[in-house]
């Protein structure tokens, strides 16, 4: 028997994974749930349209509610899809409505799992999911891939879960289904490449590909970096590589790399930089578009979880605390994302422009 799912969120990830599901599996029983009233008009009048490098695809978005009705049969996989800083909301309200032996799946960046699990209140009721592709929507209904790649799966605890088998086949589709026992290891490595990609993107106003090209850029992203590995190790996590390939333990600056500019290593790191940059180079940041829908950033459970933990271990990490202000501080329009702004926060952590 099929199992049901419900998608909630229909921005940028939770928009292209219902539709990439809703297409792959025409007979999956898929509910999407959003609280935008546009967005949910949008879906059922058009369906899910979808831009990538392969053109332009229709989808029919099947069920689209924007609230769960009393009655409603309860969902074995429940996808959580929403920015960060709505993510516990949206688990009170669904977790009702799921199935006893189902699961609530992260999609968040971050580190929410342990929030999700106090909602849940049981820890096998969770499942993390590290989301490695981009994706945007571009107006309600329709979105855009910007970038390939799959997912790393597993539960917090690094336990197995036969259920992770299903969950593997449910999202392949998608992409490429990694099952790790080391989640916390994974969910921190990607925490420190949004911390640097997603605030300077958000900072910046700009596609990541616009931004790599800057050398003064690519210094805050490795400096960004440094910090959140540095509390990570102090946190006892064992760092993954992000999709295999980039190793955090690595690109972390050394201290004397840390005080030059020029070395055979700190010229490695530029170049692997540039590599990421040139490859998802249509990524823009979720939240500058969150900012510019008038939502709250998810810069508090990145570069703002940091700090936090930082302070519980006594590690300064300034270059992270300050974006953190800034991104609120665009929030509250009281700055403007655009290269100068970039510049002037490059200046007031010591980087040179």
């Amino acid at each position: 028997m099929a199992p049901r799912v419900l998608v909630v969120g229909a921005g940028g990830i939770g928009g292209v994974a219902a539709a990439t599901l809703r297409a792959a599996t025409p007979d999956l029983a898929l509910t999407t749930l959003t609280t935008n009233a546009a967005i949910a008009d949008a879906l059922r009048a058009k369906g899910f349209v979808v831009r990538g490098v392969d053109g332009e695809q229709q989808v029919d978005a099947g069920p689209v509610v924007t609230e769960l009705a009393a009655g409603t049969e309860p969902f074995d996989w429940i996808l959580l899809a929403t920015q960060p800083p709505q993510v516990e909301d949206a688990a009170r309200a669904a977790a009702p409505f799921l199935a006893p032996m189902g699961a609530m799946v992260c999609f968040q960046n971050g580190l929410c799992e342990p929030r999700i699990e106090r909602i849940v209140g049981r820890p096998d009721g969770v499942v993390g999911a590290v989301v490695a592709w981009g994706a945007s929507m571009l107006e309600p209904g329709v979105y855009e891939r910007t970038s390939s790649g799959g997912f790393s799966i597993g539960r917090l605890d690094g336990s197995d879960d036969p259920r992770l088998t299903e969950l593997d086949t449910l999202l392949e589709p998608i992409g490429p289904v990694q099952t790790t026992r080391n989640l916390a290891g994974a969910r921190w490595s990607k925490l420190a490449i949004n911390c640097a990609i997603s605030t300077l993107g958000t900072l910046g106003g700009a596609r990541l590909g616009a931004l790599m090209i800057q050398k003064f850029v690519r210094r805050l992203a490795l400096e960004i970096m440094t910090e959140v590995v540095t509390v990570a190790r102090a946190e006892g996590v064992k760092l993954e590589k992000v999709s295999g390939t980039l190793d955090l333990d690595w690109i972390a600056l050394t201290d004397k790399e840390r005080e030059a500019w020029g070395s055979p290593g700190l010229l490695a790191k530029h170049s692997m930089l540039l590599a990421v940059g040139a490859r998802y180079r249509r990524m823009r940041s979720s939240m500058l578009a969150a900012i510019e829908r008038g939502r709250t950033p998810a810069v508090d459970f990145l570069n703002g979880e940091v700090v936090d933990r930082g302070r519980r271990h006594g590690i300064p990490t300034p270059v992270n605390e300050k974006a953190q202000a800034l991104v609120h501080a665009l929030a509250r329009k009281e700055a403007v994302p655009s290269m100068a702004t970039l510049e002037a926060y490059a200046r007031s952590v010591g980087v040179s422009v």
